[in-house]
């Protein structure tokens, strides 16, 4: 009699492994915000030491959105090509190339360029970690798991915040763009030991590896069938690849307008004028750059603590109503900020009630618009163009991020303060008009549902 040479199955990793695996896909956010967050107290030494006028300060702040465009249309491309981790991976790489370009620039010309690049990887990464995520976390847990992703965003703005007051007192910008470099390294190694995606990997023939990353991140799920259901959607398709055609077809349409619509609403409610230009902001109403930068560190801390508060409500309450009581709380609190600068003589004070407002107006971006985005844009496409999708959403959040952290210096220079404040608060409230009317619930159900109810809606 032969005695069988198969291979045992795989024992399921422990818990703590899972959240190791979560933890490494979700750093690339850390990159993510340290860089978005870093410019803020680095312009304040910049703009006197090369005599950056406004303009020049938003080529700058925006340099970093612009390249991230060309990153996420490099990852719509690599995410289902050469699957989510080692895109994940490169992105790790180039972003280290680009952080010791912006180490060791002499001029405003090299480090433009170097923050490009670093934008790229910014881009490659944020339109990849989230659809990791989504892909890993089983339908219950996936808005929590998948906020990850900017809880790791918000810690990173927090931490720039943070290095920069720390290195005021020497002036030493230099530092806060080599502090980068730590996580960059970290999520480069870390991710070489993290599994992909169990849906990249049916896709791509590989069904028993598929296995065994289900077994360590859906515990007590019945895996062969989660597997027959991911199976029975992609064979719709004939085992087709997507391409970027496929956004075009009338039942994916929906969900390509809606992730357009997350995308641009998440930048033109103002949220990166406040995370580049807040230190400036507070300067210009009679903080000191210590005092600035220390508020701003105010304004980090809000962050992380209202979207660590969204993973335990992202899955109670759903993604809708947090994204309409975000738009409620941001439009009120603009409105007020444009009556308070205009009306209140004494800088001391005004500094102080915009502080608060900045704070409550955060607090309202981070329960919707912050985390919710992200969660959604990954959830709503189709297996079959989820990668190039979210590219694609990527690049329009992008392209936005890039419009607004141009032009808000030039902006504030012409309009003033409280009139910037109103035109965003206007924004809020016809994106609150249109997420009611426009954004469909998704909390509770598989991606595979997801999908199903796109086709039946138009008999596909």
């Amino acid at each position: 009699m032969e005695q069988s040479t198969a291979a045992p199955p795989r024992r399921p990793r422990t818990r703590t492994s899972v959240s190791y695996l979560y933890f490494f896909g979700a750093l690339g956010g850390v990159l993510f915000g340290y860089d978005l967050g870093v410019i803020s107290g680095v312009l304040l030494f910049i703009k006197r030491l090369w005599a950056l006028d406004p303009v020049a300060q938003g080529v700058v702040g925006g340099c970093l959105a612009a390249g991230a465009v060309i990153g996420a249309v490099f990852a719509s491309r690599t995410t289902d090509r050469l699957g989510r981790r080692r895109t994940i991976m490169l992105a790790a790489l180039v972003f280290s190339v680009g952080t010791l370009g912006c180490v060791f620039a002499e001029n405003v010309t090299v480090l433009v360029a170097a923050r490009f690049v670093v934008g790229v990887a910014v881009g490659c990464s944020s339109a990849t970690v989230p659809t990791y995520l989504c892909e890993l976390a089983p339908a219950t847990a996936r808005g929590a798991l998948s906020t990850l992703n900017q809880l790791m965003i918000v810690s990173g703005i927090l931490l720039a915040y943070v290095v920069d007051w720390a290195l005021s007192g020497p002036a030493n910008w230099r530092a806060m763009f080599a502090a980068a470099l730590v996580p960059a390294l970290v999520l480069l190694v870390g991710m070489s030991f993290m599994p992909e995606t169990p849906r990249w990997l049916i896709q791509a023939g590989r069904d028993e590896e598929a296995r065994a990353v289900l077994a360590r991140t859906h515990p007590g799920d019945d895996i062969e069938t989660e597997i027959d259901n991911i199976r029975a959607v992609m064979d719709l398709d004939a085992g087709r690849k997507g391409t970027l055609s496929d956004l075009r077809a009338a039942w994916v349409r929906p969900a390509l307008f809606v992730a357009l619509l997350l995308a641009v609403g998440q930048q033109f409610c103002g949220v990166n004028a406040i995370n580049l230009y807040a230190p400036t902001m507070f300067a210009d109403l009679g903080f000191g750059k210590s005092a600035s930068l220390l508020a701003s560190i105010v304004l980090g801390t809000v962050k992380v603590a209202f979207t660590a508060w969204v993973i335990f409500t992202v899955d109670r309450w759903g993604r809708k109503p947090l994204l309409l009581l975000g738009n409620v709380c941001m439009a009120l609190t603009l409105f007020l900020l444009g009556l308070v600068v205009l009306t209140v003589p004494d800088h001391t004070t005004a500094g102080l009630i915009a502080l608060v407002l900045l704070v409550t107006y955060l607090a309202g971006y981070e329960l919707g618009w912050g985390a919710v985005v992200w969660v959604m844009m990954a959830e709503i496409f189709p297996q079959k163009v989820r990668g190039i999708g979210m590219g694609v959403g990527s690049v329009v959040l992008w392209a936005s991020t890039f419009a607004i952290t141009f032009i808000f210096p030039a902006m504030e220079s012409g309009l003033g303060l409280a009139h910037s404040a109103w035109i965003f608060a206007a924004v809020s409230l016809v994106l609150f008009a249109l997420v009611r009317r426009l954004v469909p619930e998704t909390k509770g159900r598989s991606l595979e549902q997801i999908e199903m109810d796109l086709r039946t809606r138009v008999g596909k």
